[in-house]
């Protein structure tokens, strides 16, 4: 089979094409005979979070910061808001 297939192509033959990168294939997408996309299977990453912005860090998309910021907690909260609010809609 094919891995190659013009954009009109991809539109009319998307689901076997999931099926076909489902299965391992990688398939190049081409608009006016020029790839353009490629679909491929996706990575498997391990679980978690950690293991993924680990793998992003190694690719160097991701880049970690020395100290993370805290983030504050306590939110200032006005009695009456909801009131006000809608008093000023009418």
């Amino acid at each position: 089979m094919r891995n190659t297939y013009s954009l009109y192509e991809t539109k009319a033959r998307l689901s076997a094409i999931v099926r076909m990168v489902r299965e391992g294939n990688t398939v190049v997408v081409t608009l006016h005979g020029e790839p353009v996309v490629e679909i491929r299977p996706i990575e498997s990453h391990g679980s978690g979070l950690k293991a993924r912005m680990d793998e992003l860090a190694d690719r160097g998309v991701l880049v970690r910061s020395a100290q993370l910021p805290q983030l504050s907690s306590t939110v200032v909260r006005k009695p009456g808001a909801l009131k006000r609010f809608l008093a000023e809609r009418d």
